[in-house]
């Protein structure tokens, strides 16, 4: 495995790759094989190119099994290579791996951040080493949801069903700011600690695992999730009311970028910056992505602007 080379190469790839242990990947295709490099990385440097007539190389860096980001991460994909622009993919496992990336300049552009609220802490930590090129979405939000069935309506009400949830939250990446949230504000500000509840963290596709395992046998279990999230609908699932607002508010979601980047392309940001999508373009998105071509994201974008070709314009228009 290796980190992809920027032209900027601030970060030397040796370092990065020992500081967070070799856990990028490297998968242009989306099929989870990493790529093989062919010729001198760093060819191109003095033209902005890797050959002649390449606009230059962008790498898109996010968590696949986030899915927001795998989706808006191939959108860019089609309209960048349209451009004549060379795109990779990192494919990464946690957020602060991400951010230390995308600070670092490993990845360019991080392309559906939750900076305001769920990664504040990342933006604090990192934030001047980083551009945001604009907000894409207004309405992200973070959610504890249970199934429909379900006869829990609140999170204040979760003590009282302590033995049926196994005094389990079943919760995803560690590293994740719903993660953080859930932690360091749910469970304190509903005394979901003193009540003998912990908060079980593995990955959002164990997440959804046990999600669709407990609705098949239709136990109770509540899970951390998030809006927009194709989940929502596919698992049929609810969110539980916030009395205290522990979650937080709504916010966007970005486009961010290694610092520096804008300036190095300029059309790409003033492109990126224009993108905005409203529930109804962004669901219809994401559900081609994930749902209607789960092995090939490219054709699941394809399909999508067929029918949307007006949502998204194009570099340099």
């Amino acid at each position: 495995m290796r980190i992809a080379h920027t032209r900027r190469g601030r970060a030397s790839a040796v370092v990065m790759a020992a500081a967070i242990g070799l856990t990028l990947a490297a998968c242009g295709d989306g099929s989870g094989e990493a790529e093989e490099t062919t010729g001198d990385d760093t060819a191109g440097e003095e033209t902005g190119g890797d050959e002649a007539g390449d606009m230059g190389t962008i790498t898109l860096g996010y968590i696949p099994s986030w899915t927001d980001g795998l989706s808006t991460a191939y959108l860019l994909e089609n309209k960048l290579e349209e451009a004549g622009y060379t795109v990779e993919h990192e494919e990464l496992t946690e957020a602060g791996i991400l951010y230390t990336a995308l600070a670092g300049g490993d990845v360019d552009i991080y392309p559906s951040a939750w900076p305001e609220v769920t990664h504040a802490q990342y933006m604090e930590e990192y934030g001047e080493s980083i551009e945001d090129l604009g907000t894409y979405y207004g309405n992200a939000k973070l959610t504890w949801a249970v199934p429909e069935y379900s006869e829990i309506t609140s999170i204040a009400d979760l003590p009282d069903y302590a033995d049926e949830l196994d005094n389990r939250i079943v919760g995803i990446e560690p590293g994740a700011g719903l993660t953080a949230a859930s932690q360091d504000s749910v469970i304190p500000t509903y005394g979901l600690d003193e009540a003998g509840f912990e908060l079980a963290t593995s990955s959002t596709t164990a997440m959804l695992a046990e999600l669709e395992s407990a609705i098949g046998a239709e136990e109770e279990i509540v899970v951390t999730l998030w809006r927009p999230f194709w989940a929502n609908a596919t698992y049929n699932v609810r969110d539980l009311e916030d009395p205290e607002g522990a979650l937080g508010e709504s916010e966007g979601l970005h486009f961010l970028a290694t610092d520096g980047f804008s300036d190095e392309f300029p059309e790409v940001a003033e492109f990126i910056g224009g993108i905005s999508l409203d529930d109804t373009q962004y669901g219809a998105l994401e559900s081609s992505v994930v749902n209607d071509n789960p092995d090939d994201p490219a054709a699941g974008v394809t399909a999508w602007l067929d029918e949307n070709a007006d949502v998204v314009g194009s570099v340099g228009e």
